[in-house]
């Protein structure tokens, strides 16, 4: 049976886009990094260039570097525009109100971002929403700017629906107080709450409820059936094994699941997914470990990770264990590979 390998997630070339304006705004050329990363013009102008999240990470943080500046995520995030997000942007710039906006944004990310260990949501309550973000954690200089940039983004996205500024009730992000923290309040006009359970920003339901004066019913439906075709045909999955694979990535961190958890989420009883699993050639065992060996790799070869961190991303008892079971996969110590990997890059 022929293994997809696991990536740790991948998101639209747009993206590129806002972090190119932040340097333009400083009169840095943005085009000489852009190129040292195989971003160029032609690779930008394709419709469904995806780039890594690790490249992206590291990419966002050559740029901070180059410019000084550890809170250019949060400006990257007011200089995205609705089209930076290809066909989901457009048309969440069409919807009639901002709850439908923000709706449209979470509901359709994968067809502009995929992160392996899990995705945005949109909860709403009584009182109004919760939109949040779901990022690679732990934290460092290399990823708290993505969390900057798409809370940031969201507002600026959704003031724009609204044709008016807007700002959140209560702002929350995951990792600790950065040195930066006062740049905050330009954006949302509020300091955040830092080291809080999730990443996300609290709208009421009057702000839900704002009309978008650029809302025109037969396009929004149309875009809204593209989106929808387009979804479909991404999220496809034609065997159980796949779909296995896809559930535990959120799983993972701090444990190793068993077979009972994911056929709980499959809804089927544990011996039901054991007999189908073996019908197509595999096991639960064998997409735990090939999954947990595919990420392994990946966050020892494209972040700057911790091995703790890995071992507990990835749901080991300790760091001794996942450097015992790196080393059966690999024939190589954790230390040893990422080494490796450095001298051919």
């Amino acid at each position: 049976m022929t293994r997809q390998r696991v990536r740790l997630g991948d998101l639209s070339v747009g993206f590129v886009h806002s972090l190119s304006s932040a340097l333009l705004q400083r009169q840095i050329d943005p085009h000489p990094l852009l190129e040292g990363y195989g971003l160029d013009l032609a690779r930008l102008s394709e419709p469904h260039a995806r780039l890594s999240i690790p490249r992206y990470m590291r990419l966002g943080h050559a740029a901070i570097q180059l410019t000084g500046e550890p809170s250019l995520g949060l400006e990257m995030g007011r200089l995205r525009k609705s089209g930076h997000m290809g066909l989901v942007g457009v048309t969440s710039a069409q919807a009639p109100t901002v709850r439908e906006a923000a709706r449209t944004l979470i509901r359709f990310e994968p067809l502009y971002a995929t992160n392996y260990r899990g995705a945005s949501s949109f909860l709403e309550d009584a009182h109004g929403a919760w939109l949040r973000f779901y990022s690679i954690s732990p934290y460092n200089s290399y990823n708290r700017f993505v969390v900057d940039t798409v809370l940031a983004s969201w507002i600026t996205q959704l003031s724009a629906i609204a044709a008016q500024p807007l700002y959140p009730a209560t702002v929350q992000i995951e990792f600790d107080r950065p040195e930066y923290a006062p740049c905050y309040e330009t954006v949302f006009e509020r300091a955040p709450e830092f080291g809080a359970e999730h990443n996300q920003l609290r709208l009421n339901q009057a702000t839900l409820a704002l009309r978008n004066p650029e809302h025109c019913p037969g396009t929004w439906r149309q875009l809204l059936e593209l989106c929808e075709a387009e979804l479909q045909q991404r999220t496809r999955t034609h065997r159980l094994s796949e779909r296995v694979t896809q559930l535990l990535g959120p799983l993972l961190k701090g444990q190793e699941p068993d077979l009972t958890q994911i056929a709980a989420k499959l809804q089927l009883p544990p011996w039901t997914l054991r007999r189908k699993l073996t019908e197509e050639g595999t096991s639960y065992r064998t997409i735990l470990n090939d999954t947990r060996r595919d990420l392994a790799t990946a966050y020892i070869r494209d972040t700057e990770l911790a091995f703790g961190e890995i071992a507990w991303l990835l749901g080991f008892s300790s760091a001794e264990a996942f450097q015992r079971a790196f080393k059966r996969w690999n024939h190589s110590t954790p230390g040893d590979y990422r080494r490796a990997q450095r001298r051919v890059d």
